[in-house]
């Protein structure tokens, strides 16, 4: 469970994957660390998540599971979604 006030994300990625790298950087450069706790897991480790985003990662997907960036950072939808929950 995320801290009061903090939305928890969670990083759909695999090991050595630059983009997903790059993602998790720009989320931090945007919003800073302490708005959001972050999980990042690998896609692979679920059939699920496997076959529903294993060719579109990274991919960023909000508390209620809903799609926030796939590919590149999407900042406006992040920050929409940070906001809805008071995290900002």
């Amino acid at each position: 469970m995320p801290a009061p006030g903090r939305t928890r994300l969670l990083l759909l990625s695999r090991p050595g994957c630059c983009l997903c790298d790059e993602l998790e950087e720009d989320l931090l450069a945007e919003f800073g660390p302490g708005r959001f706790e972050l999980e990042r897991a690998d896609v692979d480790s679920r059939p699920d998540w496997k076959q529903a985003y294993g060719l579109r990662i990274p991919v960023l997907l909000g508390e209620s599971g809903q799609v926030l960036s796939e590919g590149r950072f999407d900042p406006e939808r992040v920050g929409a979604a940070l906001g809805a929950s008071g995290a900002l």
